[in-house]
Order: structure tokens, then C-alpha cells, then sequence
């Protein structure tokens, strides 16, 4: 049997990943300029600022609940844009490709 057909993984979800998208998104809308916006650049974009935040499993109700609490804080909003702003500005002067 394989692992992955006895559990149901696609129940564990990582709440900073919406987060982080959707800070990604109002920052890229924001910016004029030279700023890359090709597929690998942007997931690049999303992937340095997913490692830069304190990630938010949750895998039940409950534990959407306690993440969306925690992921309202104005400490954790706060790093979100931080982190998204130094991705940005990373893959800005470093892009993936040519």
C-alpha cells in the first residue's frame, strides 16, 4: 500500500500560503517598473517569501480556526509584507532566467 493513498493529505493546508499569495499579488499590482512577472519568477517570489514566514498547518476545523486567528495578527501581517516586499526585491535583481 502506498502512504499516500491511506491518508488523506490534501486536508493538511498551510494558511501563510494564501496569505502570501495574496500579499504577492497587492505588492506586484503596486509595483511599476521592471519587475519580472513570468511564472518562474513570481513562484520564485512566492517560495523565498513562504520560507521567510512561520508556516500555519492545520488539518481540521478547529485548527483553521486557531490559524486564522493567528495569521490576523498584526505581527504576523507585518512579516508577510516583509517578506514579500525582500522577495520581490530579490528576484527583481536577480531573476531566474536570462
Amino acid at each position: 500500500m502506498v502512504f499516500t493513498d491511506e491518508y488523506d493529505f490534501d486536508l493538511l493546508v498551510n494558511e501563510a500560503e494564501k496569505k502570501i499569495i495574496a500579499e504577492l499579488e497587492q505588492q506586484l499590482n503596486a509595483h511599476e517598473g521592471d519587475i519580472c512577472r513570468c511564472s518562474e519568477c513570481v513562484l520564485d517570489m512566492a517560495a523565498m517569501a513562504l520560507n521567510a514566514v512561520k508556516p500555519m498547518y492545520r488539518v481540521s476545523l478547529l485548527g483553521s480556526l486557531y490559524a486564522a486567528e493567528a495569521i490576523n495578527e498584526e505581527s504576523y501581517t507585518k512579516s508577510v509584507r516583509n517578506a514579500v516586499a525582500r522577495s520581490i526585491e530579490k528576484v527583481r535583481k536577480n531573476p531566474a532566467h536570462d
